[in-house]
């Protein structure tokens, strides 16, 4: 089943003149600050909390431990974060 387009006939919508243009406003003048605000979403993740911040840290480990918890799979970064604070977080 095809959606049907919000407007069927382009005729009757009329073309932007630069007399249009020209009184046009922005939205925040028109329907005020909170709702242009509205409008504008912001980018990438929501920022997490200083105590939530992971720190980065070089971290020598054998080889063998290393292989084994690359073995696990994608993620292992993790679940060797959470082996370590089950380990020395009390």
């Amino acid at each position: 089943m095809s959606k049907m387009p919000l407007v069927d006939d382009f005729d009757d919508i009329p073309e932007l003149t630069d007399e249009m243009l020209a009184r046009a406003r922005p939205a925040a003048e028109v329907h005020g600050a909170e709702f242009a605000a509205l409008l504008v979403r912001p980018r990438g993740r929501p920022a997490k909390a200083p105590e939530e911040l992971k720190q980065k840290v070089n971290l020598r480990l054998s080889p063998e431990v290393l292989a084994a918890l690359r073995s696990t799979g994608a993620g292992w970064q993790r679940r060797a974060d959470e082996a370590l604070r089950k380990a020395f977080v009390k």
